[in-house]
């Protein structure tokens, strides 16, 4: 894997792109029909594109070709910022995203993502799937003319490259710091500059000293990106996206003309594809980190207790604005946050309970 196709897809993160031509109507036929699927990610671009390229040609191949979903990418037919208006409107039948692009409608949008100290992965799927999020994300559609679906997850994110070390709160006081989104947010919260800049121009600028660190995914896109070789200092843990959602949204009269049959081939596909892309993601993330420590290209380092503390209330103070920003973000950040809260007392006694014991010197694995 190039770097250039890290780089070819620069600004994915800031939903940027350009427009040509006009997306053909969906067409019938007596035995196929065919959808539109426009998504925020360059051709084959790793994890993100090719998982939608999979996810169409999953829904052709289970339907036997009855229901066909052809695949651009992004900037083939419309602007990547108008992925959501697109299909909304019935220009496009299918987008292939992150909920957090569209903010702009609603801030309730940002749950069905990720949040900072928010819900990881599988909490995530499990409140959208049993605990009441898919019903609130449907209605939040509605409102828009789109079917939601959950069609993926890049996992936990770290939590960035940098130059300087973080020892105390006051050590992000005046960084300059490429995180978009609510993270940033935060971040300024507690004194850093964050600052927005296409992922092109990050090389660039780390190496002038005008970004004294950045954020990306993990450590596979990471280390594809090179991060390692213009930055010192690795930090853990991500909090700004603990478990960062795809969606792939339907036209909600398009859905709703089609047939049973067809409606759950296209909900089990997004359900296989959500599974796969974590799957994807933590292996590649394993693989990739293993060699950068093998190798000794990076200098792993933990965010203290006291920074992450600092960083918690801020974040907390920074969702909760958005969550109590409208009367329908208002009732998903309830739900959100219920959720949130039954799934650390579980977590603690369970997954992290887990993690902890398996962490003690045992022998293992003779």
């Amino acid at each position: 894997m190039k770097r250039r196709k890290f780089v070819i897809g620069a600004g994915v993160s800031a939903v940027a792109g350009a427009t040509s031509t006009t997306i053909p109507k969906p067409a019938f036929s007596a035995d196929q029909r065919q959808l539109s699927m426009v998504t925020a990610w360059p051709k084959d671009f790793p994890g993100l594109g090719t998982s939608a390229s999979r996810l169409g040609a999953r829904i052709t191949k289970m339907s036997g070709g009855t229901l066909k979903v052809n695949v651009y990418p992004r900037g083939s037919l419309v602007k990547s910022s108008d992925l959501f208006s697109a299909v909304a409107d019935g220009v496009a039948d299918m987008y292939h995203a992150i909920e957090h692009y569209w903010e702009g409608n609603t801030k309730a949008l940002n749950f069905f993502a990720s949040v900072p100290f928010g819900l990881t992965a599988t909490e995530q799927s499990a409140w959208i799937n049993f605990g009441g999020g898919q019903g609130l994300w449907d209605e939040v559609g509605k409102v828009f003319g789109v079917k939601p679906f959950l069609a993926g997850n890049t996992g936990v994110q770290m939590g960035g490259w940098f130059n300087k070390q973080v020892n105390t709160i006051d050590d992000l006081q005046g960084l300059r710091i490429r995180m978009p989104g609510f993270g940033g947010t935060v971040l300024k919260r507690v004194g850093a500059q964050s600052i927005t800049l296409p992922s092109s121009q990050i090389f660039d600028a780390i190496e002038t000293g005008k970004l004294d660190a950045t954020e990306w995914f993990g450590p596979w896109f990471d280390y594809e990106f090179g991060l390692h070789k213009i930055t010192k200092y690795y930090y853990y843990p991500g909090f700004q996206e603990p478990g960062t959602s795809l969606s792939s949204s339907i036209n909600l009269d398009v859905w709703g003309s089609l047939g049973r049959h067809h409606r759950e081939i296209i909900e089990t596909a997004m359900a296989a594809e959500n599974d796969l892309v974590l799957a994807e993601f933590n292996a590649r993330n394993i693989k990739a980190l293993n060699l950068m420590l093998t190798n000794n290209l990076v200098s792993l380092r933990r965010f203290p207790d006291d920074v992450m503390n600092a960083i918690g209330n801020a974040a907390g103070e920074v969702v909760s604005e958005a969550g109590n920003s409208d009367p329908m973000s208002r009732k998903v950040y309830r739900s959100f946050l219920k959720f949130r809260q039954q799934s650390i007392k579980w977590s603690k006694i369970s997954d992290q309970a887990y993690w902890n014991a398996r962490l003690l010197p045992f022998s293992y694995g003779r």
